[in-house]
């Protein structure tokens, strides 16, 4: 039978706990080794998540004793992939990556997050360090996955996603970058070079001096299913314009 007198020192081993806010600590797991194979693409990545939690559980100890009845399965956590010397590395890119259900899992080609999560990982790779924190908290720009299927709705009507988000009582974006900057910088102190097309994002990592390089554009996977998701993009959400869109 399997001795669980070294449970609590193992598991304490790999928590960091990091003060957010007045109400909430974060508490970062890891790293997990974590092997990844997509179809010819394979590596492995150091794995991290978090969650947020009552100050009230000040404790390694407390947090652990609460984890039964804290319902998880039914909430959101974020987490991050990183690979290389993250924490030393001169030059490190990282991608800020918003869960999409459908895209992620399901292929869907109704928006580009699919092909730029996968590429991200590659890029990753081939820059030789850096890290992709997945945001669990951000489907659909921030409203969730369940606002998300009435916007699809609203979009198969003629709506496009900016439309969709306001016609449900929605900003266009509502997505907050906070927590996983606060985890960056548990992981690492120096600047980091963004992959994307989001100003908002540039513009978070930069108000916490933290953005070197400005960015790396990711535009591709573009189908004639999700152009007209992308050139939203661009024209109501401000993301900066690759020259020319085509399939």
């Amino acid at each position: 039978m399997k001795d669980f007198s070294d449970t609590n020192k193992i598991l304490k081993d790999k928590m960091n706990v990091v003060s957010f806010n007045d109400k909430e600590n974060l508490v970062v797991v890891g790293p997990v080794r974590l092997p990844v194979k997509q179809s010819e693409f394979e590596t492995t990545f150091q794995w991290y998540t978090w969650a947020t939690v009552d100050k009230q559980f000040e404790t390694k100890e407390s947090i652990l004793q609460s984890i039964v009845s804290a319902d998880l399965a039914s909430k959101q956590q974020s987490s991050v992939l990183v690979y290389g010397d993250f924490a030393n590395s001169e030059d490190a890119i990282i991608r800020m990556h918003s869960i999409c259900h459908t895209g992620d899992i399901f292929g869907s080609q109704r928006c580009d997050c699919g092909y730029q999560l996968h590429e991200s990982m590659k890029m990753i790779k081939e820059h030789g360090c850096g890290a992709i924190f997945y945001l669990a908290n951000h489907e659909g720009r921030g409203i969730g996955l369940f606002s998300k299927s009435l916007a699809y709705i609203l979009q198969e009507e003629g709506y496009d996603t900016v439309e969709a988000n306001h016609a449900l009582g929605f900003e266009d974006d509502t997505r907050n970058y906070e927590e996983a900057i606060r985890v960056l910088e548990t992981l690492r102190a120096k600047p980091v070079t963004l992959i994307t097309n989001n100003p908002k994002k540039l513009s978070a990592l930069k108000s916490h001096g933290l953005l070197a390089h400005n960015h790396i554009p990711l535009w591709g996977g573009l189908t004639e299913t999700n152009r007209h998701y992308l050139e939203t993009k661009v024209k109501k959400s401000g993301h900066i314009p690759k020259e020319q869109l085509t399939v």
